[in-house]
Order: structure tokens, then sequence, then C-alpha cells
């Protein structure tokens, strides 16, 4: 019988993932395919570059380094501390920071736990904090609890009180917010959101945190590469920690950074701590390879091209708004600053649940999202929709109108679909709009070929689009 040998077995270490795993690599063929052949509209989403791809598919993936650069409890380091100070000095750029005043931490695996490694820096358990509600646009991480369960850990560990919209304007109530800080005496408010298409007044939430000495902190995860841009007003004029992802408008690879200022009135240590909440508090031994693709993205976003692709974020934006409300749909605020909008499709009797379907399957990626006053965010009545992505493919305003009409097209298809079915359940929604040959099934078809035709006119980067071939288990 015979027998493998040590070096038939390191075999594998050498051969590609086409030989050595073809299963996954025809899911990730399958998955270039969608995005190649669709239009991705999901405001927390962008498409990074070759070289961010190349950084974060790298040989750094091998290296352990628990610790801080020249502080590692591993050896063999000397190299990858070179690589986090530099990513460290490429954010402080790209933020046009003075390194005198501010500190960053770029070892944060995601918005969400540097988040938590901020709040566990700047607040002990129990303490108070506000931070925007989710129905009214807030992020999950910013105390989100409801009658019944309290939901993330931000709201289990410390005792959340949330702000929210002024109910004439949909704006941010910074009036209501300051009264009610004067009856909860927050330790911490958070700003910033996940679905809120307007800027910010910094300079008033600092005004309400002086009143009380408390913390300002900017979760800025969706604004972030607008900022860099100097596009969006500046939270860090005013804030004493700002946190955000890097895959949104920042362009970059999946993770988080956690920005501190060392002259901070609140705090002489913020440094310390929030080096320490992140590691060993919150996580282990950073992803090296993610934190090399960051510095790559970070490098990109310092150039001056940056800020005419900030810019173009924000006209797609805008036009795409305006095509909408042209038709007749409600936004939230009526438009938006930034690089999201917010869909309201209550008035049409319509869920954001049913539309997200309907364009999934088209090949139109956006998501079902809570509108200010909904009670149900399984059930939402509103989707959200951003452009950075496509304005990474070179999408202009002109190319707007032609997404803002495919986007008219598949609501109106719900409409008819949801009149076919009889029903408001979504299962039965489904039915119609997946299976059978309806004339609403039909239909989807029909538009699902026309936003390939035009998805596939457009490059992807990162990819050889032009020899591209359709992968196996993707129909025609």
């Amino acid at each position: 019988m015979a027998t493998s040998s040590a070096a038939d077995f390191n075999k594998i270490l050498y051969a590609p993932l086409s030989e050595i795993d073809p299963v996954v690599k025809n899911i990730i063929d399958k998955e270039t395919w969608r995005q190649f052949s669709g239009l991705e509209l999901i405001a927390s989403e962008n498409l990074t570059s070759r070289a961010a791809m190349e950084a974060n598919g790298s040989i750094l993936t091998n290296k352990y380094s628990e610790g801080l650069p020249s502080a590692r409890y591993y050896g063999g380091n000397e190299w990858i501390d070179e690589l986090e100070v530099l990513c460290r000095k490429r954010a402080l750029e790209a933020f046009h920071l003075d390194p005198a005043k501010w500190g960053v931490n770029v070892q944060p695996y995601s918005g969400s736990t540097a988040n938590f490694a901020a709040l566990t820096a700047l607040i002990q358990p129990q303490d108070r904090l506000m931070g925007l509600g989710l129905p009214d646009g807030g992020h999950l991480t910013h105390g989100y609890y409801t009658a019944k369960k309290k939901i993330t850990a931000s709201s289990i560990y410390f005792q959340s009180f949330p702000y929210g919209l002024d109910p004439t304007t949909q704006l941010i109530d910074y009036q209501g917010l300051a009264q009610q800080a004067r009856l909860f005496k927050p330790r911490l408010i958070i700003c910033g959101a996940s679905a809120y298409p307007r800027d910010w007044d910094y300079a008033a939430l600092r005004k309400t945190c002086d009143e009380h000495g408390a913390f300002l902190m900017a979760d800025i995860a969706h604004t972030s590469g607008l900022v860099a841009a100097q596009e969006l007003s500046n939270p860090f004029d005013y804030c004493d920690v700002v946190t955000t992802t890097t895959h949104k408008t920042l362009r970059g690879p999946r993770a988080g950074l956690i920005f501190f200022r060392k002259d901070s009135p609140h705090a002489s240590d913020l440094e310390k701590r929030v080096n320490e909440a992140v590691f060993p508090a919150c996580q282990g031994g950073p992803h090296n390879n993610t934190i090399a693709a960051v510095a790559t993205a970070l490098h990109q976003a310092a150039q001056p091209e940056w800020k005419a692709y900030a810019k173009q974020v924000i006209a797609n934006a805008r036009t795409l708004a305006s095509e909408l409300v042209s038709h007749g749909y409600k936004l939230q605020t009526g438009g938006t600053d930034n690089h999201l909008i917010l869909w309201d499709l209550r008035p049409l009797k319509l869920t954001g649940s049913k539309v997200e379907k309907i364009c999934d399957i088209m090949g139109i990626t956006i998501n079902k999202n809570a509108v200010s006053g909904d009670a149900s965010a399984t059930a939402p009545g509103g989707i959200r929709l951003g452009t950075s992505a496509l304005t990474s493919r070179n999408m202009l305003e002109d190319d707007m109108k032609v997404v803002a009409d495919f986007l008219h097209r598949a609501v109106q298809l719900s409409l008819d679909i949801q009149k076919e079915t009889g029903s408001k359940l979504l299962k039965d929604f489904e039915r119609v709009a997946t299976k059978g040959d309806s004339e609403g099934r039909k239909k989807v078809i029909a538009l699902k070929k026309e936003v390939e035709t035009f998805a596939r006119k457009w490059p992807l980067p990162g990819i050889d689009t032009q020899n591209l071939q359709r992968p196996a288990g993707i129909e025609e």
C-alpha cells in the first residue's frame, strides 16, 4: 500500500486555488461575475483597488504581532512594525491631522470592534451614553435597544438613551438632544450615523458635551472618505475620539481605525486608554495583511485625485436623489449632502423588503432600511442607497439618471406584483417574483437583462473584465 510522504503532502502549499479547491474558486468567480454584471447601491459598500486587494492577499497574513510597534509579544516583527507605523502616519496625513495633537490605532478588525474598543477606553460599565436612535439613522453600536431586548453590547454594558430627528424637518434635533442631556447627564455622546443623508453640526454637540463634562465621539464610518477629501464638516475640530471603518467611502479593505485627541481636556491619557482597549481588552493579534491594505487605501485617499472622486460621489448621490424626487417619491430630509439616500416607501404602502427582493433578482443590490417613525427593523418602510461603488466604476450624473429609471421601474413592478398576489406577505410576493410564468415574473427577467447589459459596460476595479468568462453555475 502506497503511503504519502511529507513532500507529497506539502505540494498543496504551492498549488493554486483553482487546483486545490475548485469549489471555493468557483464561488469567488461567481461573486466576481455578480459584481461585474450588477449595480452596487448599498451605501456601506465600495469597490477597493487592485493594489489594496494585492496587499490584503499578501504573505503578511502569516505573521502574528500582538502588541504595538517596538513592544510586541512575538519576535520577527521588524517589518510589521515599519508597516504599522507607516499606516498610522498615512492615516493622520489622509485626514490632515497634526501628529502632535492626534494619534491613531490602526489595529481594529472592523468598525464595530473599533467602536466597542473606543467605548471601553472612554467610559466605565453602566456609564451613560447617548447616540442617534437606529430608526432615525443611527448604528447598532451606538446603544440601540428595544422595549423587550438589549440588542447590542453598547446597550448591554452601558446605559443608553437615544436622541432623534426633528419630526418636521427630519434633521438631527440638536435642541432636543441638549434638553435630554440635561436630564440624562451622559458621560459620552456619540455622533455619526448609518443612514443619515445630511452633514453634522459638531459645534452644537461639543457645546452640549462641555455642559456636562462629557466625551464627544464621532463614528464617521460612512462619511470618512468625504471627510478626508474635506467635502464635509470636520469632526476632528470638536471631538475627543473619531472612529471609522475603512471600506465604505474610504474605499479600502474591511477594517477600522480609532483616532484619539492627545490634548483632550477630559482625559490626558487617551492614547494609553485607546491602545489598551484595543489590545488586550477587546481583540488579539492584528491582521497585518489588512493593515497593509489600509495603508495603501489611505495613501490613495491622500492624493489630489481623491477630492475629485469624493466630489463625484456626492454629485452622483444628489442627481440620483433629484431623479427619484422627480418621479414623485419621498426621500427622508428631501435629499442628501453625502453619499447616501434614504427612500421612504411608506406612502406607496410598500415595504423595503419587497423592493430589496425585486432589485436583487434584477441585479441591483440595495438594502431595506428603517426610516424615521418605523416600528420594525425587519420589515421597514424604506430602502437605503449609496453611490460610492458606482462612482468607483466611473459612472457620472447622466448614468445616475439611468440608474434612477431602473429603480423607478423596479418599484412600479413591485407594486404590480403586490397587487397580483392579493397579499401583503413577503413569501407570496417572492413566489410570484421568482417562480412560475406570471406577467410580473416576465417583467422582472426582462428588466434584469437591461440592468446586466448596462452594468457590463463599466470596469470593475482590480478585475480584467475584458477576459472575464461567465463561470459555471451562472445562468444566461
